[in-house]
């Protein structure tokens, strides 16, 4: 996937860049069986309070079912188009079944037009197909995995992400994370084989205050230069200091070197190895 520059005829031009999308159909619009319409809160919760700052505004979007579970089993499906998706960062692909049903995957590197997929314990180790992690050979490279089986995939879905399976035993799979984390999956999980597509999206740069605000995200104003009662970092006359042994988060909490995961987390014995372990 190339990355796209621009002739410098504004400084915004100049410092923007763009995915090529190459293998993509810009022309199709999307299966209209597939989307549902997505209500924009503005990271306001219930009560109309901010819950998640720096977000509003951006343009309009339909959301695309994807198939995370990937349930339609032993039946091979087609590969009709590779399709841009504004929800996410990841290509996705509209496959076609042999009883007819559409169904949007992520897109993994290497799929394309044509190809054909499944979903089955006896499927081939190939881009696209998806099986359960134990009749998966240790050292393929996946994606889109399960943490709870037929829950569907909530792991390794960002564009360009991929993990690797280490090891297996009949309790427990063994998943190196993008982030060097060392996880604990159960085998029946499933997984789809391959990396995920799109994975110059990391080199693209937005290039303008607009591009963001186009993509819902709201400016973030610096704590240094609000009032008191809106930052622990603010007040004072001119450039002050933070006034603090070191930088607080808004509701107080120091910013930098806080372990923020709960000691007890119930999920804590699913970790082999903590992504910064030496």
């Amino acid at each position: 996937m190339a990355i796209k520059s621009f002739k410098p005829y504004t400084p915004s031009r100049r410092n923007m860049t763009v995915s090529a999308f190459d293998g993509v159909d810009k022309k199709a619009k999307p299966e209209r069986s597939l989307l549902e319409t997505v209500k924009k809160n503005a990271g306001r919760n219930s009560y109309g309070r901010i819950t998640v700052r720096h977000r509003g505004g951006g343009n309009k979007r339909k959301y695309r079912i994807i198939d995370f579970r990937r349930d339609k089993l032993d039946m091979p499906a087609t590969v009709q188009r590779i399709e841009y998706d504004p929800n996410r960062s990841a290509f996705i692909a509209l496959v076609k079944y042999e009883d007819g049903e559409l169904r949007y995957i992520l897109a993994p590197v290497g799929l394309k037009t044509g190809d054909t997929v499944v979903s089955s314990a006896a499927a081939d180790i190939k881009p696209g197909n998806c099986l359960p992690l134990a009749n998966i050979p240790v050292g393929t490279i996946i994606h889109n995995i399960e943490i709870n089986p037929g829950r569907g995939a909530q792991l390794v879905r960002s564009a360009g992400d991929y993990a690797q399976l280490m090891a297996k035993d009949a309790q427990f799979a063994q998943v190196r994370l993008p982030s060097g984390e060392v996880r604990l999956v159960r085998p029946n999980c499933v997984a789809v084989i391959g990396q995920v597509g799109n994975i110059d999206h990391e080199n693209v740069h937005i290039g303008k205050a607009g591009r963001t605000r186009h993509m819902g995200i709201r400016p973030t104003v610096r704590g240094s230069v609000m009032n008191p009662n809106d930052h622990p970092h603010g007040g004072g006359e001119g450039k002050s200091p933070v006034g603090h042994p070191g930088p607080m988060t808004p509701w107080g909490k120091p910013a930098m070197g806080l372990k923020t995961r709960k000691t007890k987390n119930r999920t804590n014995k699913y970790i082999f190895k903590h992504r910064n372990a030496k």
